[in-house]
């Protein structure tokens, strides 16, 4: 009899004894929620919902203003034919093709000279970082008058030499060659902070050990330094490359797609669809195909990333 009170007396108090549990972690996610929830405010109202609303966009025929109409494909038929955006397309690859290993070898080259200790590194790491933190807008209004075809320094200093001025920003044989030059004054510094600290990370013992071997320079580079440094060397191409891609700004202020549209990029022509031409359907259709070519970018690359992992497991 006493031993089916007290079984009684514990499943009456099981319930009480779960609530209190139930209360508390109820109450956890509540908080979680209430930390999570403006930031998820934030992604779909700024990420997700503009992304869905420019794919319908890029079916239809829009100005902005009067009424859209729904035109399926149609934007993505005109694109595939348009000379103008093949061009654009064009000028992007080329800019990228350029811009991508010159900044990741002058990265490298750089972090390898500035990773001694010699008096005033610091002065001299600064300097060459400097630049990034330079807005590209800065950047544009900076350059453009040091490149100004009439009255700007580069041929003011080109006269002194007896070499005769240049067009630069007005030529469109080296308006594009001008902006890789401009971009690389500024993304070369990324590089060399992120390769400096991957060398610092690399233990000194290793190097050490390789010159106690009759390891030299180009040795110790090739086996000790430069399998260190792999996965940062496929961070920044990635990142270098998404960068590159995307480049609007410098062009914006620089040149506006000229001369003769020899400097259009991807997103500038994006832009000039849209804000210049009013054509917002057409722009978000070359919008979502510059997108398609950057996840493709992200696929690939993630691809080779897995399949190097794999080589490396493998005895």
């Amino acid at each position: 009899m006493g031993i089916k009170l007290r079984a009684a007396v514990v499943d009456r108090e099981a319930p009480s004894r779960r609530r209190p549990h139930a209360r508390r972690s109820f109450g956890e996610a509540g908080t979680a929620w209430a930390y999570i929830l403006p930031a998820c405010v934030v992604i779909l109202g700024l990420g997700i919902l503009p992304m869905a609303w420019s794919l319908i966009l890029s079916l239809q025929r829009s100005d902005l203003i009067t009424p859209a109409e729904w035109v399926g494909l149609q934007n993505y038929d005109l694109l595939s034919h348009d000379p103008a955006f093949r061009a654009a397309v064009g000028h992007t690859l080329i800019y990228t093709a350029l811009f991508v290993p010159l900044s990741i070898v002058g990265g490298l080259g750089l972090a390898l000279l500035l990773n001694r200790k010699i008096r005033l590194i610091g002065v001299y790491r600064t300097l060459v970082f400097v630049p990034f933190v330079i807005s590209a807008t800065a950047q544009g209004v900076l350059f453009s008058f040091i490149f100004d075809s009439h009255f700007g320094l580069a041929n003011a200093v080109l006269n002194w030499f007896d070499i005769p001025p240049q067009g630069f920003f007005a030529d469109k044989n080296q308006a594009l060659y001008l902006l890789v030059l401009i971009g690389l004054w500024s993304g070369v510094g990324f590089c060399v902070v992120v390769y400096l600290a991957g060398l610092q990370d690399i233990q000194s013992e290793l190097v050490e050990a390789a010159a106690l071997d009759g390891a030299g320079r180009w040795a110790t580079f090739r086996y000790v330094v430069w399998p260190a440094l792999r996965p940062i060397t496929v961070f920044l191409v990635v990142w270098e490359t998404l960068q590159a891609l995307q480049v609007f700004d410098l062009v914006f202020v620089t040149t506006r797609g000229g001369p003769l549209e020899s400097t259009t990029v991807v997103v500038f022509y994006v832009w000039q669809q849209a804000f210049e031409f009013f054509n917002a359907g057409y722009a978000a259709a070359a919008a979502y195909v510059l997108a398609f070519g950057l996840l493709l970018l992200s696929i690939g690359v993630r691809f080779a990333r897995r399949r190097d992992h794999e080589v490396v497991r493998r005895p």
